[in-house]
């Protein structure tokens, strides 16, 4: 069987405990049209030790957004994210599935899994910033609104080894498929880690209030709904550059600052309080805080910093994702 007929196929525990019944499907259409290997990491180190003993096997990633970016990230960290196209099958509710869909993945495990074993290849751009992270969708500055409640607090993404209850497969595990939680009639699962990948991150279990959650609401309830309006009224003093060129500076607030990999540019859209959005592309953006000060940003809708200065770097066509034929546009990017 040729290596195109060989597949990895990772599940995301979340995807398995939200959906598993599209899961389920979206693996049989998978095993039944070639030869997988079926495997639902239990912790990061799993995830990422299943896609470096991949060999030739193409891969198929089951899950959101956050796991179609963890598995870009590993990826582009370990050398090879312009092998083999990845695929993606999207399950989860249809706002944690907004990025891998506008990408050009279809909604629906049926149709989802029918690319995967026919469908062409779409060549993407990334954003790569000057620490080593990578984007896949876009950069948004301030962070702003969090993006939707993931199905389940963050460290009880992954959760430990032997956890995951019977029939649970590890990274090395193959076979027909998931029988663990989140299929009919299988057990709640155990605890987690945190999706920060930390090894100090165990949590508690899924099914009930995490403190991770319960500080959350605590902080929002104290702070009051008006709290994030304060920056907002008053904007951002930072300075941006793209490839050089000025387009904000530290005397001329901004309401808000947006980066996307776009047609092999990064396309930066500039909002001042007291001018008209300034777009401009260019290969390299930098946003610095005014005399070293911090700002917070969003990448793929997670929040990060505070940073003092961040570069981002468009790669032109890193990586590649299999679509159906239908969503590829005429010139074949």
């Amino acid at each position: 069987m040729s290596a195109p007929d060989q597949l990895l196929v990772v599940i995301d525990p979340v995807a398995r405990r939200c959906d598993g019944e599209s899961v389920r499907i979206a693996r049989d259409v998978l095993c039944g049209g070639a030869a997988a290997k079926v495997c639902v990491p239990g912790t990061p180190e799993e995830f990422v030790r299943a896609l470096a003993r991949r060999g030739s096997r193409r891969l198929v990633v089951i899950g959101d957004d956050r796991a179609l970016v963890r598995a870009v990230r590993a990826l582009h960290h370990g050398g090879d994210l312009g092998g083999n196209a990845l695929s993606l099958v999207p399950v989860g509710p249809r706002e944690t599935v907004r990025l891998g869909v506008s990408l050009g993945a279809p909604p629906g495990a049926v149709t989802a899994a029918r690319a995967v074993l026919g469908g062409v290849a779409r060549r993407l751009d990334l954003l790569v910033d000057d620490r080593g992270g990578v984007v896949v969708g876009g950069v948004r500055i301030p962070e702003g609104t969090p993006s939707p409640e993931p199905v389940v607090a963050p460290e009880a993404r992954f959760r430990p080894s032997g956890g995951g209850g019977p029939g649970a497969s590890g990274a090395g595990a193959s076979g027909a498929g998931p029988s663990g939680p989140g299929t009919p009639g299988a057990g709640p699962p155990g605890s987690g880690t945190t999706s920060g990948w930390g090894p100090a991150a165990w949590g508690p279990s899924v099914w009930g209030p995490s403190v991770w959650g319960t500080c959350r609401s605590l902080v929002r309830t104290l702070v009051g709904p008006g709290a994030g309006r304060v920056a907002s009224a008053r904007g951002q003093r930072l300075r941006v550059e793209a490839d050089g060129r000025l387009l904000a500076d530290v005397d001329d607030p901004v309401d808000g600052v947006t980066v996307v990999a776009r047609d092999g540019a990064a396309e930066v859209v500039v909002r001042p309080r007291a001018a008209p959005p300034r777009r401009w592309t260019a290969r390299t953006v930098t946003v610095a805080g005014a005399g070293g000060e911090c700002y917070r940003y969003r990448a793929d809708a997670e929040p990060t910093g505070p940073v003092p200065t961040r570069t981002w770097t468009v790669r032109p066509g890193a990586w590649t994702l299999l679509v159906p034929a239908r969503a590829l546009p005429a010139d074949g990017q």
